[in-house]
């Protein structure tokens, strides 16, 4: 019996223009992802959603702050990868191709951060996903000494800060939504102690706060 040779395809609906890295390229990160790269995948500043193909093998990666959902449809001709930050825009390709039928939101799979997932479009099974974590930092590290740790913490946030301000528009506002908790107050005001220390004007730092009625 002869059998059939299923033609896989990718539909990327995440333009590469949406990346923002603050050094290297995306040639560089996907070619870091093709190779199991961690340390290169690690080493890949910025905000980012990445996808990188090798015949059958498809690599997917993204940063903490970035939704990257996939789903398979089932054609014909054979499997049909559909890739999104918005589960609407995968449900839009498929109505857009006539598969409607095929869809629903359960159906789709989000990226986990911090990881390099690789997908095999063999036939038409659902793939069976493989994570491969680019983002492990050691444990138990620090002494327990709050003063200690703190330091370390305000230290780290303060140096991704800097890198990530160099990287953006030096007149733009900056936006940082303040809950009045730990993480967003260190995060304002490191900004605010950065911009400083940088000699540019504070005004440019705005801090938002959710309120909701009831």
């Amino acid at each position: 019996m002869k059998q059939t040779a299923y033609v896989p395809t990718v539909v990327n609906l995440i333009p590469d223009e949406t990346q923002r890295l603050w050094a290297g390229s995306t040639d560089d990160a996907r070619r870091a992802m093709l190779e199991y790269d961690m340390n290169g995948v690690l080493g890949v500043d910025g905000s980012f959603a990445l996808l990188a193909q090798e015949g059958e093998r498809i690599v997917l990666a993204r940063s903490l702050d970035r939704p990257m959902r996939y789903f398979l449809a089932k054609a014909a001709a054979g499997p049909v990868l559909i890739v999104a930050e918005r589960i609407d825009e995968i449900a839009a390709e498929l109505a857009r191709h006539g598969w409607s039928a095929q869809f629903h939101p359960s159906y789709t799979r989000m990226v986990p951060a911090h990881h390099v997932t690789t997908l095999r479009l063999v036939g038409c099974p659902d793939p069976n996903p493989v994570h491969r974590r680019f983002f492990d930092p050691p444990r138990a590290t620090l002494p327990q000494d709050l003063d200690v740790i703190g330091r370390y913490y305000i230290e780290a946030v303060y140096e991704e800060l800097r890198r990530w301000l160099a990287a953006h528009d030096a007149a733009a506002p900056i936006g940082v939504p303040f809950s009045g908790g730990i993480d967003s107050g260190a995060i304002l005001l490191c900004l605010y102690k950065l911009l400083l220390n940088e000699g540019i004007s504070p005004a440019r730092l705005k801090a938002f706060t959710l309120s909701i009625d009831g």
